[in-house]
């Protein structure tokens, strides 16, 4: 009777929990030395909305406070990355507002202090794809698809996407996939310096916990001071320049066709990775039906 009882509440407890975890669209775990941050809003993709953005923010900065937290590894629940911002949640606004000067991604307009790695699943697309720049490494799936797909929609990269890629794979790869929106494979985001590592499906966070690991055993003061020379020597001492100037050319194009972009898509143009057809057309009443349960799938 005793052992049913510890049973039950130990059942109950698990349930609580699992409930507290479920409402959180940011996962935070410590392991000795190292921090995980995961997104999770699987349903969405792990798409970044207001709120999802200061959880991001708040855990960035409690990392960087916290003196035994040696690296951090960032990752998506439920098999993606990160798709970008939501749409959804932009599709409704009447204008839009900097979500926080530090950024609308998360802490994505300023130098991270300490090394962040990014555990690269499925789609690591628009936002994403600045959430995975702003880390030191990307440890990324081998069938995992990287990419500015924003550009359909008329959303302009304004979390560091246009600074950092240029910075890490040149500026010509870097106007090929700006330009043109195209999604680009692990294997060919390896070759062009983009992904770190590539790995088999499913084992990206497992992969980064280890490379992190590999880190943690030296000493920190020096691995740092040599960090922030490297970035130091690849902006040009103007990081903060270049991510400010970022921010006020792309954030006016917002309300003049993201908004509308963003609509669009909510609409169920250009849904699933594709960039033909996106001009505005009247959808019929089966193919609304069809992107419903395409909807309803996916939040199963």
């Amino acid at each position: 009777m005793l052992v049913n009882k510890i049973f039950s509440l130990q059942n109950l407890k698990n349930i609580k929990n699992y409930c507290v975890n479920a409402a959180k669209t940011v996962i935070v775990k410590k392991d000795g030395n190292i921090t995980t941050i995961g997104i999770n809003r699987p349903e969405k993709r792990n798409c970044v909305d207001a709120t999802t953005a200061s959880l991001l923010t708040e855990a960035i900065e409690e990392f960087e406070n916290d003196d035994t937290s040696y690296v951090a590894v960032l990752y998506g629940v439920g098999g993606n990355f990160c798709a970008g911002y939501d749409l959804k949640e932009l599709s409704q606004a009447d204008d839009f507002a900097i979500s926080s000067k530090e950024g609308n991604m998360g802490p994505t307009l300023r130098f991270i202090k300490k090394p962040m790695i990014a555990a690269v699943s499925g789609y690591a697309v628009a936002g994403g794809l600045e959430l995975a720049l702003l880390c030191d490494m990307r440890v990324v799936e081998d069938n995992a698809m990287m990419g500015a797909y924003c550009r359909r929609f008329g959303v302009p990269l304004i979390d560091g996407g246009t600074v950092r890629l240029q910075a890490l794979i040149g500026l010509s790869r870097a106007l090929d996939m700006i330009l043109t929106g195209r999604g680009v494979t692990a294997k060919e985001a390896f070759e062009w310096g983009l992904a770190n590592r590539i790995v088999a499906c499913g084992t990206a966070l497992g992969q980064a916990i280890q490379l992190a690991n590999s880190l943690v055993k030296f000493p920190q003061e020096c691995l740092n001071a040599d960090r922030r020379s490297a970035y130091n020597a690849a902006y040009s001492a103007k990081y903060s320049e270049l991510l400010q100037y970022e921010q006020d050319n792309g954030t006016p194009v917002i309300a003049k066709e993201s908004i509308t972009g963003a609509k669009r898509f909510v609409s169920g143009i250009g849904r699933h990775g594709t960039s033909h057809n996106l001009t505005e057309k009247e959808i019929p009443d089966w193919e609304k039906e069809e992107n419903k349960r395409a909807d309803l799938k996916h939040k199963l």
